[in-house]
């Protein structure tokens, strides 16, 4: 039965057993007036947030829960006037909102914001400041109008002091049969393979480029007129797609060699540049930025010049200065032993293997206390569960086995 103001959540019973180590995804529905579905999303949601309390800055991981409701302000929208979206609430005043947008022959998610409340003790222990906070960031979740956007890997949004991460997600608005459509446009990290570009007058496509191994950890560091403002120890590994003279597609992936490779860069009181060029790459820059309001850095732009021979266009660009990633308080230094993709444009990823690195204030050339990234806690949270739910078992077959001997030593008498 739909809630007032046309929307409603349909929790689906065989959905809980995704929520072993995060929160089991849900079903939550946007209506118009006439009880018409116009908005359809399932999917499961954790939230990393950084906050100050008085001892310093703390983070704290929370997942969306399977009580959340869709709040009546949701809306399905007005032609020329407003556009549908999707409002979530749960837990002491919190709010996850998909705000979508289409054209003619797609749509998506334009923004997608967060808003917390710090004044919830239970999720914010200690925070040094109370009351609301709203972060909001633009996504890539497109698809075609009447199909579903399908994405079964993880999604990480990165937005100041928050990365919203989304699992196993099925999203579409704009419905048609008040229900999800039967094709879907699947997400950028669920494709295993490169594209192939139209038919061309040759039959032959062309061999898919080897996997490397993974690259060689090398220290990047640059240094200005008041020191070093950035250390960096990492793997990097470059994702490639770009169509030959053939007018087939191919996807190249190659590992940066630091032995071969020039290091360079800059510092001021707001940007950190790192440089790389080599005999492979013209160009390859990571520039890391900084919010002042909360004192955190992040890699905020990643930009590459290449040429490749065989290329219908030889020469490759790319550019991307909003990305939210590698994120840690100023003073701290971020680390992640997991690898970690970035999505820098459609035709360019990077991957970053066992990365180490500290942005701005750097003390005595040393990195300073470690903040993990989510996935090496993600990693570390299932051989705890595991562990607990095999000496959970041990437990009680020991428990089983001291009654079962009491019983048995009870059935003698003393003559």
């Amino acid at each position: 039965m739909a809630a007032p103001g046309g929307a409603r959540r349909r929790p689906l019973l065989w959905l809980l057993l995704a929520g072993l180590v995060h929160g089991a995804s849900s079903v939550f529905i946007v209506e118009n007036g006439n009880g018409t579905a116009c908005i359809m999303a399932n999917f499961s949601a954790s939230f990393l947030t950084s906050y100050d309390t008085k001892s310093g800055s703390e983070n704290v991981t929370f997942d969306l829960p399977s009580n959340a409701k869709v709040l009546n302000t949701s809306s399905c929208g007005k032609e020329n006037t407003s556009d549908p979206s999707l409002m979530i609430t749960f837990g002491r005043g919190h709010t996850l909102t998909l705000n979508f947008t289409r054209n003619t022959t797609r749509y998506g998610v334009r923004t997608l914001s967060f808003v917390y409340n710090l004044s919830d003790t239970d999720t914010f222990p200690n925070a040094s400041s109370k009351g609301i906070k709203t972060v909001e960031s633009t996504t890539d979740i497109k698809a075609d109008i009447d199909k579903k956007y399908r994405c079964v890997s993880s999604s990480q949004i990165h937005v100041n002091n928050v990365t919203i991460t989304l699992r196993d997600a099925t999203i579409q608005a704009y419905l048609s049969n008040n229900n999800f459509s039967k094709g879907e446009t699947h997400c950028k990290q669920d494709e295993t393979s490169p594209t192939t570009a139209p038919p061309s007058p040759k039959p032959t496509p062309p061999s898919p480029s080897p996997v490397p191994e993974n690259p060689s950890v090398s220290q990047y560091n640059v240094s200005g007129s008041n020191g070093t403002c950035l250390l960096a120890n990492m793997g990097i590994q470059l994702n490639i797609t770009y169509e030959k003279k053939d007018n087939t597609t191919v996807t190249r992936i190659f590992n940066i060699n630091p032995n071969g490779t020039k290091v360079s860069g800059s510092c001021t009181s707001h940007l950190v540049t790192l440089e790389l060029r080599s005999e492979v790459i013209t160009l390859l820059a990571f520039t890391f930025g900084m919010n002042a309001s909360s004192s955190r850095f992040f890699l905020q732009e990643i930009q590459l010049n290449t040429t490749f021979p065989d290329a219908k266009d030889p020469s490759f660009k790319a550019i991307n200065d909003s990305l939210r990633a590698l994120q840690a308080t100023v003073g701290n230094s971020y680390k992640c032993n997991a690898e970690e993709s970035i999505q820098v444009t459609k035709a360019f990823s990077v991957n970053i293997f066992q990365v180490w690195v500290q942005a701005f204030k750097v003390e005595g050339d040393k990195f300073g206390t470690v903040e993990e990234c989510q996935l090496d806690e993600n990693n570390m949270l299932i051989p705890i569960a595991v562990g607990g739910a095999l000496a959970g078992l041990v437990l009680v077959v020991l428990i089983a086995y001291l009654i079962g001997r009491k019983r048995s030593h009870a059935g003698y008498q003393t003559i």
